[in-house]
């Protein structure tokens, strides 16, 4: 079979939005900046030149780094400067980035070069698409930035690469980064003045990690619609809280979307319908009446840290800045992540709080007491069997450790490099952790599906929904239903997926809440 040929998206630096973003990153799709970027690179690569040929003293050109910035360079010593700084700052421990995730964060790059504020040739910018387009990946580690200075270490090493030091995959295969670069008919590059600090100065690691957080967190919040909407119906739950006047009249609007998600998602079912009339019950519990309002908050939270992201993605953060217009190359800040910290901190919340209220939703449906007749831990036979018993006490562990995860990582600041950098943002810590959190919230959820569709199914001949029918009929494809015990941690496995890919949404065909709006 002919592997596809992925067309190379096309990037406008400054207008680049996250939709494209989203398809670079999880179709792994190559990317260049569209040929308007090229005269702003060229102009700033020109002054940082004439800067570096220059007797004044310019940060980072012809001056040693950070607190060694008073030490004037030798303009012979340039390409030696900008290469010591690579290999030195390759200081990274721990796992490697995702292959995807450091692709993304290599498009971020680009974006940032290619706001023509930089001063690097245009070289520079042609490898990394190359690197894209031919599959040549760095091995990045993911540890070792603390979100300010820019996500040294990490960009380090995706420069290293650039240089044919390190690692780097191809195909699949780990191998030196100078075997893969020309394997794939790509030269290794010499740093010329500042286009090492440009590289390894800026934010993209901790915004590449963050992205990646809120693209898989938004399609765990809209799982999180399917699955609250399958228990609202497996309890016998009411719609009434549903109405949209009650949404319109506080007017948030993530509220006002899941709320009208779930009413289309349950419309047209008969156990809704069945109990209407001659239920003694007044109100449902808060995790089932307030679905809208958590989850829709929760909501609203991740697209204002969307926003913040968006905008941080096509932003030149690199140390000092050229700015052509004005005919200056000023130091300033804006490789300190403090945007994209408190970012991925909001998305944390967001995710841990959509993880609560569903894991109560868990508990509620496994208790006799609570759960409106449903058989205890809803199984056929309790007592001979257990279960969904500890399937809930999973989602508890899992809840639990969302909750410690999602502390605010931005307010961790601690100072190094000699007190230079006296204020760091953590936003690498803050972005990383996303990944865990929605994967255990992927598992919260697909319990719920599972526990969900065994009380939908128990209260046959009653029919859910024609949504929630497809989503049910998708789950039992992987999943069948529980009669009396088996090892159930593929299950649970095969539930999580579920939610991960959007299978289960998707399976609804019900138009769902979008992270742009």
């Amino acid at each position: 079979m002919t592997p596809e040929i992925l067309i190379p998206e096309i990037l406008i630096p400054g207008e680049t939005k996250l939709a494209q973003l989203e398809r670079i990153w999880r179709d792994e799709r190559p990317a260049r900046l569209h040929a308007s970027a090229r005269d702003g690179i060229d102009r700033a690569a020109a002054m940082i030149a004439a800067a570096a040929n220059g007797t004044e003293a310019v940060y980072g050109v012809n001056t040693g780094f950070g607190k060694l910035a008073s030490i004037k360079i030798a303009v012979e010593d340039t390409e030696t400067l900008q290469r010591n700084l690579i290999l030195s700052h390759c200081c990274g421990v721990g796992e490697p980035m995702p292959r995807a995730t450091a692709r993304l964060m290599m498009v971020l790059k680009l974006l940032s070069l290619g706001r023509g504020a930089s001063g690097v040739r245009h070289e520079v910018v042609a490898l990394i698409e190359g690197m894209l387009d031919r599959g040549v990946t760095p091995v990045i580690p993911a540890q070792g930035s603390v979100g300010a200075s820019g996500d040294l270490a990490p960009l380090a090493h995706m420069t290293a690469a650039m240089l044919g030091h390190g690692q780097a995959e191809m195909g699949g295969v780990i191998k030196p980064a100078a075997d893969a670069l020309a394997e794939a008919g790509l030269s290794p590059i010499v740093l010329g003045a500042k286009e090492g600090l440009a590289l390894i100065n800026g934010t993209q690691f901790s915004t590449a990690y963050a992205l990646a957080g809120l693209f898989d967190g938004w399609r765990a919040a809209q799982g999180a619609l399917v699955t609250s909407a399958l228990s609202t119906d497996a309890i016998m739950g009411s719609t009434a809280p549903l109405q949209p006047e009650i949404h319109a009249l506080r007017g948030q609007p993530g509220q006002i979307d899941a709320a009208t998600t779930l009413r289309a998602l349950l419309d047209g079912s008969v156990i809704r319908e069945s109990h209407r009339e001659g239920d003694s019950r007044v109100q449902d519990p808060y995790c089932i009446r307030c679905q809208p309002q958590v989850t829709g908050a929760a909501m609203d939270v991740m697209r204002q840290a969307a926003r913040t992201l968006e905008i941080e993605a096509n932003a030149a953060t690199d140390n000092p800045l050229v700015l052509t217009s004005a005919g200056m190359i000023v130091s300033g800040g804006n490789f300190h992540a403090e945007p994209v910290g408190f970012a991925a901190d909001m998305i944390a919340m967001a995710l841990s709080e959509i993880g609560a209220i569903a894991q109560r939703r868990v508990a509620l449906m496994v208790d006799p007491v609570l759960s409106f007749d449903l058989p205890a831990f809803l199984t056929p036979k309790p007592g001979l069997n257990s279960g969904f018993m500890i399937a809930e006490v999973t989602t508890a562990a899992l809840m639990s450790e969302n909750k410690h995860m999602a502390h605010p990582t931005v307010i961790d600041s601690t100072p190094t490099s000699a007190n230079q950098e006296d204020h760091v943002s953590m936003a690498a810590h803050g972005a990383r952790r996303l990944g865990r959190m929605v994967a255990n919230l992927n598992v919260i959820l697909g319990v719920e599906a599972l526990c969900a569709a065994q009380g939908i199914e128990f209260r046959a001949p009653l029919l859910t929904s024609a949504p929630l029918q497809g989503a049910v009929a998708r789950l039992r494809r992987d999943v069948p239903a529980l009669g009396d015990d088996r090892y159930m941690a593929d299950d649970l496995t095969a539930a999580a997926q579920l939610i991960g890919s959007g299978a289960l949404v998707t399976a609804t065909a019900t138009p769902m809440p979008q992270l742009a709006v």
